[in-house]
């Protein structure tokens, strides 16, 4: 009996509550945004020392041809740009925030390629869904007013199909971390974010 009268309760609950407060006591979902910025290698690096990142996937996002391989986007006919989908708790960290790391991890003033990496599957650019691309401008204008140098050019695209990159190019800093190393100091990168933010 007092079990019937429990489930008639929480059945009478979930009608007349709006959703949002059934809700309430529920964590929200993982959120996930797409940033393009020269290697992924590096990207996928530097975002995930981000606190509240969950996960970061090297792949490939903006252009024609779907399944691309890196041999695809790096003979630049695909039109896509080596990219980073980016994992995040929306309790630990906000889209506004992951926006400002990111802009600190690129030069946006480079629209060739970033660093020595060059071409058009290595310019900076932010991937948006509809609900991401009025913070993702806002950023952008705020970030072109704390440039140090040069002006803005990185670009903020529609998000269509993100495609990850293959497995020997996942976690990468990590599993060959002398390469990543030497590749990183070589290629100039931290020496240019220095020049383009200050620091």
């Amino acid at each position: 009996m007092i079990r019937r009268l429990l489930v008639l309760i929480a059945s009478f609950a979930a009608i007349l509550l709006p959703a949002d407060v059934l809700a309430a006591g529920k964590p929200a979902p993982p959120q996930t945004a797409v940033f393009a910025g020269g290697c992924f290698w590096c990207m996928e690096n530097d975002m995930r020392g981000i606190p509240g990142v969950l996960k970061v996937e090297s792949g490939y996002t903006g252009g024609h041809v779907d399944r691309p391989t890196y041999r695809d986007v790096t003979s630049e006919t695909s039109g896509h740009y080596e990219s980073v989908r980016v994992t995040y708790d929306p309790a630990k960290l906000d889209y506004g925030f992951l926006l400002y790391r990111y802009w600190k991890l690129v030069d946006p003033t480079d629209n060739g390629g970033q660093f020595c990496d060059r071409g058009p599957s290595y310019r900076p650019a932010v991937f948006v869904t509809p609900a991401q691309r009025p913070i993702a401008e806002k950023s952008r204008a705020e970030a072109a007013k704390r440039l140090k140098t040069g002006t803005m050019k990185a670009q903020i695209l529609d998000l269509k199909t993100f495609w990850p990159a293959e497995a020997y190019h996942r976690d990468y800093a990590k599993n060959h971390a002398v390469q990543y190393h030497a590749y990183r100091l070589g290629c100039g990168r931290d020496l240019r974010l220095k020049q383009v933010w200050g620091g």
